[in-house]
């Protein structure tokens, strides 16, 4: 069996609105990897990598945006609301999005 390789987070069915976007994002906000890397062609395990590396980040902060430094806090702010204006522009809808739960 082939190892799955990630489309990207601009390619990601999702709209980049699942937890392996929110990795990605995350890695972004500290600057784990430049914003322009989309994880296009990644493994499996490249992203659990990048897991690690964003969980630990998150760690000193309790994983809320809210205990984040102000500089991150704007970066996350940021970030998430271009994400969520770009999923919706291409037809997220959060709501249906629970349902699938």
């Amino acid at each position: 069996m082939r190892d799955q390789k990630y489309p990207g987070i601009d390619n990601d069915p999702n709209a980049g609105m699942n937890p392996t976007g929110n990795i990605i994002r995350d890695a972004w906000v500290f600057g784990i990897i430049p914003e322009t890397e989309t994880c296009a062609g990644w493994t499996v395990q490249g992203i659990q990598a990048l897991y690690d590396k964003v969980s630990a980040a998150w760690g000193p902060y309790g994983h809320l945006p809210s205990r984040l430094p102000p500089e991150l806090q704007q970066r996350h702010q940021r970030i998430y609301d271009e994400a969520t204006r770009q999923a919706r522009d291409r037809g997220w809808d959060p709501d249906n999005a629970l349902e699938d739960d």
